[in-house]
């Protein structure tokens, strides 16, 4: 069953495309895609289970398995397959559909529609 759900980016792995504390709107349930970003579960680290994260996904599993090739945005941050290997279908949690605008965008697109408004009334 697809749902829509709220993912809050925690860390710098997928920098430049996210930033932390970016919100991402999210389809549970949904298949993973070639090119798209995901959330996913990636298999405990050293220190026990890891916390969900956001990846791109980038291919099918180079072994031949029907599992997932992720990766991150920045080479320098976080963990993604060439560390733990194509992740299994089922442990793709969610696709991104896209940013979720913060409350100073918000206040930017608010202020700019203002602006707009009145410039147009004068000319």
């Amino acid at each position: 069953m697809l749902r829509l759900g709220i993912a809050l980016v925690r860390g710098r792995s997928m920098e430049p495309t996210l930033h932390e504390g970016d919100r991402l709107l999210v389809l549970h349930g949904a298949r993973a895609r070639v090119g798209r970003l995901a959330v996913v579960r990636l298999p405990p680290g050293p220190d026990g289970p890891r916390p969900l994260a956001v990846k791109r996904v980038t291919g099918r599993d180079p072994g031949g398995g029907d599992g997932w090739w992720v990766e991150r945005d920045n080479p320098r941050e976080g963990v993604d397959s060439w560390q733990v290997g194509a992740i299994p279908p089922g442990d793709v949690q969610a696709l991104v559909l896209g940013r979720v605008p913060g409350r100073r965008a918000l206040a930017t697109m608010a202020l700019g529609t203002l602006l707009l408004s009145r410039r147009r009334r004068r000319g």
